[in-house]
């Protein structure tokens, strides 16, 4: 009955969640009509423009009229070109071209966007993303979808980076849709209320929906209650939304009756948020903007007895009480749907279910505020005061998330001296300084550094000092003596200009980098607008007319409950207490068994295990007996002997046992181990396990998965049986259990269960005592395990060829990877996974160096430890890799371990969709090839539709780093092909004396540069590898690790809108020079291996596609191994493996999809295996178990382990052994 009811909830809730989607998509089924193109030249603007036919009203895409697009006067980063939409409108996507004909187009760029044209906000498209990569030309285009889309009436484009040959240049499109809502206008003292028909309502579901937006920290955005203390509210409190539902008698603050949701951040940014409240049950889904939050409630929460109405905007005051501070929201409302219901439409059309509480208007005011945002250290504003007055004077309000920060210097004109305003560990200093006069300093606020607004008032006049925070008078001084005080004539807020300016404002602690507002300088309101065209004042590094702060710490990126807190440009985690460390608390600083702790030399005692590793489980405490063996000892708080009487079917008996640990670290810890066994005593007197009659259990236990079980020992489960059953020597051979002979005297059945699925043992019922003399007794022993099956496990590649795969490896935010190697190769992959961009590698760059390399978005990066000896020396290394949001971290043995910082602003998730295994070899046949295609349409491509290209078409691409390996007799024949829409090229052939060539074309005008290796024909029939990389001029090439040459092109520096990549006979070589149309011609006969062009893998994704793949496979070309003979299909010798669970039934030929869980250390450690390509020497520490069936001789010495470590236990109860911090390790 409780599953059905689950199932309507589930469907309720899917069906709620459609109806909210089909309210929130607004018009965004076929939302894609060009918006820019019907606009009059009156709606566009620019911050300047370069000429009168350079203006915005030219930027249409692909108009040519005027000079071709916008430029601005300056091309700096405070440009920008602005789009008026002439209403709100949704805005699904963007597009952008260079200046028609010329050399000005604009490489990245900010999109901004704004329903009055102020207080702008950017548009981020991942969650620390901001930036759009741009064009490579003046006449492409390139487009982007706008996920989520934008709903605003301007759009603002500011230019990042441009052609460093040109100038700024854009033509622009935008596309979308009409977009309408209903909006109320709540001006802090006003609400709605809905009162609704109580036959149309259920008590168990609330589906409520809204947007908003304010510039005020608090208010109540709804209220429902009943009489007995139920309520749902919906508050905001300093930026953030709280979700408390009430249910019981009981009143707030009482915690186990109320539901505390938070979520969002800055939200009175005076920005539109969405919100959606799904409550079905106990089931409450709290969704602000991207960030979700799902709660399944306990006890008796699915019924509200709440009144039948609601209020929007504040609590109504007749007949409403609340225990908590509370104040009425002030901004506005749109599209609220209370269960389907348009309260904002029955509103506006005075429905009697509406009742407006004090002054509404169905228009959204707008703010006058300009906000400024100080975008670095080096950021200031420099605003003219009025140089000989006899007063001092300044306000504004600021926010921000650093400690410390220059606030405002101002120079005071008669006594020399100057006055600071800063902040320093979140509190404001006021310092004074005078030539011969000691500073005089002045302390007020506390936490000013929460990224809250915070108001500042400063007045200093004859002797009188004053500062006001936030409302307070701080502090009043007579500190100036009796002199007039005279202004200097200049306010620098945020920062100090470059000394060269000849300023004398001092920033003893550096720029200040947060938002300011509301600036007033001798009681004149600044306009900033005025500074930002140049009008007014001097400014650096500001970003006007926008607060572009942001919460590093929502969503929480530390883990195991770190503490996050951040400054302007990052977060930081707070690891105390946590049992974890790393820069994101992600690393353990517990082993993950006692196996382990043996390991590392530790003795019998008291452990901290993490069964996970760095998964979600917390670590426990436990014994480990280190015997021979490293047994875990998990004890429970049944151990004793306990007698039971008087029971029968109709009134059983059931022991109940609990654990030191919860039921998922156990099951954790059990999946780990090699082997758990558990021994259970069960002492009887006329008390049978079994009705003989008919077979029904009489007794029985229930184990890990709920389920009754009947079987007192052994490893397999067969029901009711025990030790002397399996062993045939019980005491009535018609039985198989002693106590089922049903003697008046004590006999017992004792055994270990060891089948680990059903193990621990939670219960045990016993029903047959309530007959005369009829009794009996148990004893439930601790959990023991022994093994580690992640530690004990080791793979050989013998030859190049082979190689293990795994499913993708999911580790979007953080993941670590650990493992052990040898070998007496020079090089070689370890492990790597590709997604359509993103990929990573871990790699034997050299004997003496491994490299991690990754790339998340951002372009690729790696690291590398430089060992002073070698590592292909046939010894064991340690090689940990961790990447997570703030680093990257590369650990070999003791050595020194490398990190490389994250961008601040980058991209974040790691995004990877190939299966695991080492790069692919494969046999061409004659006239086979096979390409890969980077762009079919370079002019009209867009980045969202090709899904496969790994590079944007129209991207330029100054670098490249290519990678493999040939085995051929046949010259010529064409080895790589690049070609690009430009007529430009990359080719490598064997010519036809043998020589292997390398020939650059970086402008089509222009013959291509070619590099000749001649000191042997590569035609031999022998295994190569080449390797070649490119910085934009300069060239390094490398054959079979010997022959190395640097050459600089004369060509250029640029390969242009790549087109496809070619391996084997090209069917299209025009635009090529006569060797490589003659060796393309040929083609390719042999074996290519592990073909590389930056992060792409053509192989693969030819002959292994883990999804559609843009790749054309012509003639014969099938999957080898080049470690055989040129010519000749080496299928046979190929290795190939793939680890399975054998606990369950699966198909050899799929791979495991959860072969490893939850510990991202161990699945780093299998995958690692999975790849090593080259030789390695396999030395496999196994102990092999062998079950025994002679029970009688093993339980004694089981029994001697269990009393030796009970007796250990009780004479160290209060002991725990120091557990150092450590590093996880795991043998393969």
């Amino acid at each position: 009955m409780g599953s059905v009811a689950g199932a309507v909830l589930k469907t309720l809730l899917l069906l709620s969640t459609q109806n909210w989607n089909r309210v929130i998509a607004g018009n965004s089924y076929d939302c894609d009509e060009p918006l820019v193109s019907a606009l009059s030249p009156a709606s566009f603007s620019s911050s300047s423009e370069l000429s009168s036919s350079h203006g915005p009203g030219f930027a249409r895409l692909n108009r040519r009229d005027g000079a071709g697009g916008w430029s601005p006067l300056v091309s700096n980063k405070y440009q920008w070109l602005q789009i008026d939409l002439g209403e709100r409108m949704e805005i699904t996507a963007v597009a952008t071209q260079g200046g028609y004909g010329s050399s000005n187009w604009v490489t990245s760029y900010l999109l901004m966007f704004s329903d009055s044209g102020r207080n702008w906000k950017q548009y981020r498209q991942e969650d620390s993303i901001w930036g759009f990569s741009g064009n490579a030309n003046a006449d492409s285009v390139v487009y982007y979808r706008l996920q989520p889309s934008i709903k605003a009436r301007f759009l603002r484009f500011i230019p990042l980076e441009w052609n460093p040959r040109g100038r700024i240049g854009m033509r622009i499109e935008v596309f979308g849709c009409a977009y309408r809502s209903e909006v109320v206008d709540l001006d802090g003292k006003s609400s709605l209320v809905y009162r609704f028909d109580q036959n149309s309502l259920s008590p168990i579901k609330d589906v409520i929906s809204l947007k908003f937006k304010t510039m005020q920290s608090d208010g109540i955005l709804l209220h429902r209650e009943g009489q007995n203390g139920d309520h749902i509210t919906l508050d905001l409190r300093r930026g953030k939304l709280f979700l408390l539902i009430n249910s019981g008698e009981t009143k707030l603050p009482s915690a186990h009756t109320l539901i505390n949701l938070t979520l969002g951040s800055l939200l009175d940014d005076q920005h539109w948020h969405s919100v959606l409240i799904q409550r079905l049950g106990r089931q409450v889904n709290f969704t602000v903007d991207e960030h979700r939050h799902r709660f399944h409630a306990q006890g008796e929460f699915s019924y509200l007895d709440l009144d039948y109405e609601i209020s929007f905007g504040g609590i109504p005051a007749p007949g409403k009480s609340v225990s908590f501070p509370h104040k009425n929201f002030h901004g506005c409302l749109e599209n609220l749907f209370y269960n389907g219901v348009d309260i904002i439409d029955l509103a506006k059309q005075q429905k009697p279910e509406i009742i407006t509480m004090g002054n509404v208007s169905f228009s959204c005011s707008q703010s006058q505020s300009v906000p400024v945002t100080f975008l670095s250290p080096r950021s200031y504003l420099a605003l003219p005061g009025f140089s000989g007055e006899d007063e001092l004077s300044a306000t504004f309000q600021f926010r921000t998330w650093n400690k410390a920060g220059l606030l405002l210097f101002s120079e005071l004109q008669l006594v020399s001296g100057g006055l600071l305003l800063f902040l320093n560990d979140g509190k404001l200093k006021l310092n004074l300084y005078q030539p011969g006069k000691l500073p005089s300093d002045i302390t007020a606020g506390v936490g000013l550094n929460d990224g809250q607004w915070h108001s500042i008032s400063l007045s200093a006049k004859r002797n009188h000092l004053s500062v006001v925070v936030d409302g307070q008078v701080a502090s009043v001084a007579s500190s100036l003596g009796s002199e007039q005080t005279y202004s200097g004539g200049t306010y620098y807020f945020g920062g100090c200009p470059d000394n060269s300016f000849g300023s004398k404002c001092k920033n003893p602690l550096g720029g200040f980098q947060g938002c300011m507002r509301l600036i007033s300088v001798s009681n004149k309101v600044v306009d900033l607008i005025s500074v930002q065209q140049g009008s007014l004042g001097n400014f650096s590094d500001l970003q006007i007319d926008s607060c572009g702060i942001t919460d590093r710490c929502l969503p929480n990126y530390c883990e195991h409950g770190g503490e996050c807190s951040q400054s302007w440009n990052t977060f930081h985690c707070n690891c105390a207490n946590t049992g974890y460390t790393g820069a994101t608390c992600h690393n353990s600083i517990y082993e993950q068994s006692c196996e382990s702790y043996k390991h590392r030399g530790n003795t019998s005692g008291f452990y901290y295990i993490d069964s996970d590793g760095s998964g979600p489980l917390e670590p426990f405490l436990l014994y480990c007996n280190m015997t021979e063996t490293a047994w875990t000892v998990i004890q429970h708080n049944g151990s004793d002997l306990t007698r039971v009487r008087n029971t029968n079917p109709e009134n059983p008996y059931a022991g109940f046992f609990e654990y030191v640990a919860s039921m998922e670290q156990l099951q954790a810890t059990i999946n780990l181990a090699d082997h758990c066994e558990q021994e259970l005593t069960y002492y009887c007197k006329k008390s049978r396990l079994a009705n003989k009659q008919d077979g029904r259990p009489l007794s029985w236990w229930v184990g890990r998965t709920n389920e009754t079980q009947t079987y007192w020992g052994g490893s397999l489960p067969d029901p009711q049986k025990c030790t002397c059953g399996l062993e045939g020597n019980c005491i009535d051979s018609q039985y198989y259990c002693n106590c089922d002979a049903d003697r008046n005297e004590w006999t017992n059945d004792t055994g270990f269960l060891s089948y680990k699925e059903h193990l621990p043992v939670r219960k045990i019922v016993v029903t047959d005592t309530g007959r005369p003399h009829s009794e009996a007794a148990y004893k439930l022993g601790p959990l023991l395990c022994r093994g580690d099956r992640s530690f004990w496990n080791s793979a050989s590649f013998n030859t190049e060829a082979s190689y293990l795969h795994f499913p993708t490896f999911h580790g979007e935010l953080s993941a670590d990877v650990s493992f052990f190697f040898k070998t007496t190769a020079s090089s070689g992959v370890f492990l790597e996974n590709l997604g359509i961009t993103d990929f990573i590698r871990i790699e034997l760059r050299s004997p003496a160096v491994v490299t991690f390399s990754f790339d998340v978005g951002n372009g690729p990066f790696e690291i590398s430890v430089q060992s002073p000896t070698h590592f292909n020396d046939n010894q064991w290394h340690h090689v940990k890799v961790e990447r997570n949001m703030k680093e990257a971290t590369i650990q070999v043995d003791q050595l020194l371990p490398k990190t490389q910082p994250a961008p601040t602003d980058g991209h974040v998730l790691l995004q990877l969709n190939s299966q695991l295994f080492v790069e692919i070899s494969a046999y061409f046949g004659s006239g086979s090839s096979v390409i890969y295609n980077f762009q079919e349409n370079y002019s009209l491509s867009k980045n969202s539709s090709s899904h496969a290209a790994s590079f944007h078409g129209d991207m330029k691409l100054s670098r490249e780093m290519i990678k493999f390996s040939f085995r051929t007799a046949r010259a010529p024949s064409l080895l790589l092909y690049v070609s690009s829409f430009y007529k430009e090229y990359l080719s490598v052939i064997i010519a036809k004396n043998g020589s292997l060539q390398i020939r650059y074309k970086l402008n089509r005008y222009q013959e291509p540069d070619v590099v000749n290796f001649d000191f042997k024909n590569m035609a031999d029939g022998q295994l190569h590898h080449v390797e070649i990389n490119r910085e934009e001029g300069v060239l390094f090439v490398e054959i079979d690790d010997n022959a190395r040459r640097q050459v600089h092109l004369s060509s250029g520096t640029e390969l242009s809108a790549i087109k496809s990549l070619v391996l084997g006979r090209i069917s299209e070589y025009s635009d090529v020079d006569q060797e490589t149309a003659l060796a393309g011609a040929q083609g390719f006969l042999g074996c290519l291996s592990a073909v590389q062009l930056s992060h792409v893998a053509p192989l693969k994704a030819a002959l292994q596609p883990s999804h559609p793949a843009p790749v054309t496979v012509s003639g014969h070309v099938t999957e080898s191994s080049c470690v055989s003979q040129a010519g000749t299909d080496a299928t046979s010798r190929e290795r190939t493996h793939s680890f399975a669970d054998h606990s369950g039934t699966r198909d050899d030929r799929e791979p495991l999809a959860n072969a490893i869980r939850s510990d991202s250390a161990v699945i780093g450690g299998l995958i690692a295996v999975v790849i090593f390509i080259l030789l390695c020497i396999a030395a496999i520490a196994v102990r092999i178990y062998q079950q025994k069936r002679l029970y009688k001789r093993n339980e004694a010495k089981r029994s001697e382990n269990v009393d030796s470590a009970e007796a250990v236990l009780k004479s160290e109860l209060n002991i725990q052994s120091a557990v150092s911090e450590n590093q996880k390790e795991y043998f393969f």
